[in-house]
């Protein structure tokens, strides 16, 4: 049984949608919103596996409530823009629905999130404790316009810029308001390395490693980016990978 929650400040929208899931068993619908802010409450209160999310709403967008969430449920949009202007966003979601949202169009987007649940049935079998995120969660990353889903397996480094952190995956740097220290709290160590003050690097997107100056490293990384890795660190970081 998968619980959803339904984010959109249409209530007709949000009760066609539950009148259109109930031919759906597997899904549970356990709390509805109707703004972004009731919708973060919801989903900090319920845990849900996939939210139903509306893109424009009054006050803050969809988008803007889920750059404040740690990690993001699966997400299935309900909007009214047309496809030529969803392509715009990058986002990378289990699906968007145009409203009206029509049965059959909801069944394929259901079917979609069956798939995505098989593919990430391996990580949590691995015992992976709550709290921590895994290479498989997902988090929602906003830059300007420009929004996308990314699988922390394909963050190759954070960086810190204040109270920010420049997150490097493909070809893009954005920026999202987490510091490094929180974000070391919630990596697993196992992939995710604090090299120095500034840097965590991802361990499988090492691509070079030499020595540096004062016993400590420099490691390139997949994107070309080089990270010192300061004398301290080097220590911990020989001994996990048996240097």
């Amino acid at each position: 049984m998968q619980k959803a929650v339904i984010i959109d400040d249409e209530r007709l929208a949000r009760n066609e949608l539950k009148k259109l899931l109930l031919d759906f068993p597997e899904i549970e619908v356990v709390g509805e919103a109707a703004n972004a802010a009731e919708g973060l409450e919801k989903i900090e209160s319920l845990s849900p596996d996939l939210i139903f999310l509306d893109i424009q709403m009054p006050g803050k967008t969809g988008f803007d409530m889920l750059t404040e969430l740690d990690s993001a449920p699966h997400v299935i949009f309900t909007t009214a823009y047309d496809e030529y202007a969803l392509k715009a966003f990058e986002v990378n979601a289990l699906d968007y629905l145009m409203k009206p949202v029509e049965p059959k169009r909801l069944a394929d987007a259901l079917q979609k999130l069956q798939q995505a649940d098989e593919k990430e049935m391996a990580a949590s079998m691995a015992g992976i404790n709550r709290g921590m995120l895994t290479e498989q969660d997902q988090v929602f990353v906003k830059d300007g316009e420009r929004c996308w889903f990314v699988k922390l397996g394909e963050v190759r480094l954070f960086e810190s810029v204040g109270n920010y952190a420049k997150v490097f995956f493909g070809t893009y740097k954005p920026l999202i308001l987490k510091s490094l220290n929180a974000l070391e709290e919630r990596l697993d160590e196992k992939i995710f390395f604090r090299a120095n003050r500034k840097h965590i690097v991802n361990l499988r997107m090492i691509e070079k490693i030499e020595p540096y100056f004062n016993g400590g490293l420099l490691l390139e990384l997949h994107g070309g980016e080089k990270v010192e890795v300061s004398r301290r660190q080097a220590v911990k970081f020989k001994e996990m990978m048996s240097l």
